[in-house]
C-alpha cells in the first residue's frame, strides 16, 4: 500500500502504539533536506551525529524526524512528503527494539543457524528479525546482514509473526567483531580536528569545560596506550565512561565533538575509522547520557 492515504493511514496507526515514523520514498529513503536544512546547515537534530538546534518542522535529518505526534504527521509541512511517500520507516530504538535485516537468502540461512527464533517480518530480499532491546546501529557487520536500532530507521513491513525475546548476546556480538590489529602504516581518516565543547550546542551539561578537558585527555592516553591490540574495545569503554558522565544532565551535552577525538584517537593507533565510529556510538548509546 502507497501513496498518501495507505502510508499516513499506517503512519497514524503506528503513531497511535507509541512508535516514533517517517515518511520513505518509493526508493525507501528518507525525505531529502530542506533547502535551510542541506548539508546539516541548521546544525541538526539533538541526538544525530553533530547535536545542534534545528527545529525545522519538515521531516529532515532522516531516522530524527521520526516522531509519533499525530499533529505533525498531518501537518501541511509534511503533506508533500507523504503524496511521495512509497513506504513508512520507523526508528526501532525509540522503541527498544532492534532490527536484524537480512538482505539475503544466504544471510537468512545464517540467522536459522546462529540466532534465536524471534518475530520475522518478510523483506522484498530476505527478512527482518526483531528482538526487544535497543543497541548501537551498524551496516554490513556480516555479509547480506544489518542492524537497526539506534540512530536508525527501518522500514514497517507489516507485524510479522512470531514471539519476540530479548536481544541475545549474539546479536550484541556482531558489533565487536573488530581486528584488534593494527592496520599497517598511518590510516587514512575523515575525522577532523574538532573542538572540545561548544556551549552553543551543550545548552543542557552541567560541566564546564575543563572538567570535559580533563576526562577526555585521560580518555585519549588510554586509547593511545593501546598501539598494539584493543585500542577499539578500549575507546568503546572510554566513549561509555564519559558519556556515563552525563546521564544526570538535562541535556543536551553536545557529545559529538567529544566523540570525534575518541574516533581521531582510536584511529591514530591503526582503527579503522568505520569501527572506531562504531565503538564510540555504542558506548554513548550504552551509557544513555543526554546527547
Amino acid at each position: 500500500m502507497t501513496g498518501r492515504s495507505g502510508c499516513l493511514r499506517i503512519a497514524l496507526d503506528l503513531a497511535a502504539r507509541g512508535v516514533p515514523v517517517l515518511p520513505l520514498s518509493r526508493e525507501k529513503r528518507p525525505v531529502a533536506n530542506c533547502r535551510l536544512c542541506r548539508d546539516n546547515a541548521c546544525g541538526g537534530r539533538p541526538v544525530m551525529k553533530t547535536p545542534g538546534p534545528c527545529r525545522c518542522p519538515r521531516p529532515c535529518h532522516g531516522w530524527a524526524a521520526a516522531t509519533n505526534d499525530r499533529d505533525a504527521l498531518t501537518s501541511g509541512t509534511w503533506a508533500v512528503a507523504w503524496r511521495q511517500a512509497g513506504a513508512v520507516g520507523y526508528h526501532p530504538g525509540a522503541v527498544g527494539l532492534t532490527v536484524v535485516d537480512l538482505d539475503s537468502p544466504e544471510a537468512v540461512v545464517w540467522a536459522h543457524q546462529a540466532l534465536p527464533a524471534t518475530r520475522t517480518v518478510s523483506s522484498t530480499r530476505g527478512e527482518h528479525w526483531i528482538y526487544l532491546g535497543a543497541m548501537a546501529s551498524a551496516n554490513s557487520v556480516r555479509p547480506g546482514v544489518d542492524l537497526k536500532s539506534s540512530m536508525a530507521y527501518a522500514r514497517w513491513l507489516g507485524p510479522g509473526t512470531g514471539t519476540m525475546v530479548r536481544l541475545p548476546d549474539a546479536v550484541r556480538a556482531l558489533l565487536v567483531r573488530e581486528e584488534t590489529t593494527p592496520a599497517r602504516g598511518r590510516v587514512a581518516s575523515s575525522v577532523p580536528r574538532p573542538a572540545i565543547l561548544n556551549r552553543d550546542v551543550a545548552t543542557g551539561c552541567r560541566h564546564n569545560e575543563t572538567y570535559i578537558r580533563e576526562g577526555l585527555a585521560r580518555g585519549l592516553a588510554l586509547i593511545a596506550a593501546k598501539h598494539e591490540s584493543g585500542a577499539g574495545a578500549q575507546t568503546f569503554g572510554v566513549a561509555r565512561f564519559l558519556a556515563a558522565q552525563h546521564t544526570a544532565c538535562p541535556g543536551p551535552c553536545g557529545l559529538g565533538p567529544v566523540g570525534e577525538q575518541l574516533v581521531a584517537a582510536a584511529v591514530a593507533v591503526g582503527v579503522p575509522e568505520a569501527y572506531a565510529e562504531r565503538a564510540v556510538v555504542r558506548g554513548f548509546t550504552d551509557a544513555g547520557a543526554a546527547a
